[in-house]
């Protein structure tokens, strides 16, 4: 009688057992598939906000660009839509910079379009973590700075016109220069000038 007793508990911790693997199986289950649903949403989202971007600059950014120029670019199209764009006279400063730069370096294409891509990380990532110090200040002499932006005439004058203030071997943004509506209108104003063709070679008036 007492052994009966025992198996009967066996096979009803056996049941339990079997149960709650089942259940936990289950469990697994539903997460994977939230996940694999929340995955293919994310890639709907992101292919739906680049369509956007295609037909907003129609070339889209260049296919070399980096991920993090890409990143860059959607968060300023973003902040288009809460800041008003920026004065005619101070965009058109920007963009005359960037023609004297090209017309500075004919013939180094590469080079310049290099620079243009650099200048919009720079841009991009104050834009997106305004209040990141490490964001707002460039060491002049740094290797990578000085072969990318500045030993080129017209880079440093760039990041000036954005907000950047020189301070000893350093570009520094002060946080009260922080100017949203400012950094969106040079991040629309660097992807013209790398989707444009003639960005620099027409007259002011066709740019």
């Amino acid at each position: 009688m007492q052994e009966r007793i025992q198996a009967g508990k066996r096979l009803l911790e056996a049941k339990r057992i079997a149960e709650e693997n089942e259940r936990q199986r289950n469990l697994s289950l539903r997460k994977a598939e939230k996940e694999e649903e929340k995955r293919a949403r994310e890639r709907v989202l992101q292919k739906l906000e680049q369509d956007k971007l295609n037909r907003k600059y129609k070339q889209g950014l260049p296919s070399e660009g980096q991920a993090s120029i890409r990143s860059s670019a959607t968060k300023l199209q973003q902040e288009k839509k809460l800041n008003p764009v920026y004065t005619t006279t101070k965009t058109e400063q920007l963009r005359e910079c960037l023609r004297n730069l090209k017309r500075n370096h004919q013939g180094e294409d590469a080079r310049v379009r290099r620079a243009f891509q650099t200048l919009l990380i720079y841009v991009g990532n104050v834009a997106k973590n305004p209040k990141e110090e490490k964001y707002k200040k460039i060491r002049l002499n740094n290797p990578l700075f000085l072969d990318r932006v500045g030993s080129l005439n017209g880079g440093v004058e760039f990041l000036e016109l954005c907000g950047f203030e020189r301070s000893g071997d350093f570009l520094h943004l002060p946080q009260e220069k922080v100017d949203m509506a400012l950094l969106n209108s040079a991040g629309f104003v660097l992807n013209s000038a790398m989707t444009n063709p003639f960005f620099g070679v027409l007259s002011t008036t066709h740019n």
